[in-house]
């Protein structure tokens, strides 16, 4: 069986490691004014940080259907029989539900949707692992099911300088938008049941970044292999340094660096950090 394996621009998997692994990449889009970028083939990150400085902030919109059902139709064509399209939470985009009603349009194919319930790496890292297995010429519903089972040892956490763009995106509620104004809290986030949610309240960066490496040690520490990212908005030397602490106090975790892309960038602006990871 030949299993071919989608995600999403949201993942943000290097170039290179989609070309290793044959993943297609399904972008979503960023919109300054009339002009409509898509995410990883028109602009890159560098790009976008710089276009926001001089310019208001975007907005994001989904996939259309259409291009999906184009792409499933031309795996199909290509001999696949089968496709695991993997996307980032179902609670912040439609961009799964687009894949779940595209795969029910095509034929000739069999289509698995998977919802990563989170974004950025961590997602990527559910793609590169599908895609691994996949080579090898694993089920597709047994890769689903392997995903599904990845999920209880995957996390991600991050802090925002300002929780204004995702209340004005409705990506966290209004209420919980109020944490960050009172003493210039840093507070952290993280996905529960696919939403945005805050996780504690932390005076600083340094402390908040501290705290997001206890969390990871409160894993690593409990035995096994680990594959984590630390990811940045624009704050790239930041990550680097970040990184090389870490992996002096976790060697049993393999750590890389990721990046908060224009899409997930809107919503949390420069300066976001965060790091995810799950158990290889």
């Amino acid at each position: 069986m030949k299993t071919a394996i989608v995600t999403d621009s949201t993942a943000y998997i290097p170039t290179e490691l989609l070309d290793k692994w044959n993943i297609h990449m399904i972008p979503l889009n960023v919109i300054f004014g009339n002009e409509v970028y898509r995410e990883e083939v028109d602009i890159h990150w560098q790009q976008f940080y710089e276009e926001v400085k001089t310019k208001d902030l975007p907005t994001t919109s989904q996939p259309p259907i259409g291009q999906f059902v184009e792409l499933f139709e031309r795996l199909a064509a290509e001999g696949c029989d089968a496709v695991i399209s993997i996307h980032l939470s179902s609670g912040i985009s439609g961009t799964y539900q687009g894949s779940v009603t595209a795969g029910t349009m095509v034929e000739g194919i069999k289509v698995y949707s998977f919802d990563s319930e989170i974004s950025c790496m961590v997602q990527g890292f559910y793609a590169l692992e599908a895609a691994e297995w996949a080579s090898r010429g694993m089920d597709p519903q047994r890769i689903i099911a392997r995903l599904e089972e990845l999920k209880s040892t995957a996390h991600a956490y991050f802090m925002v300088d300002d929780l204004s763009h995702l209340q004005r995106g409705g990506r966290l509620s209004g209420a919980a938008a109020l944490i960050g104004s009172l003493l210039q809290v840093k507070p952290l986030l993280h996905f529960v049941d696919k939403a945005i949610v805050p996780f504690e309240k932390i005076r600083t960066r340094k402390k908040a970044m501290k705290r997001i490496a206890d969390l990871l040690g409160e894993d690593a520490m409990g035995g096994g292999r680990y594959q984590a990212v630390v990811i940045h908005a624009n704050r790239e030397e930041e990550a680097l340094g970040w990184k090389k602490e870490l992996e002096a106090l976790y060697p049993n975790v393999d750590f890389t660096i990721g990046y908060f892309g224009a899409v997930i960038g809107t919503h949390l602006g420069e300066g976001a950090m965060g790091m995810g990871w799950m158990k290889k």
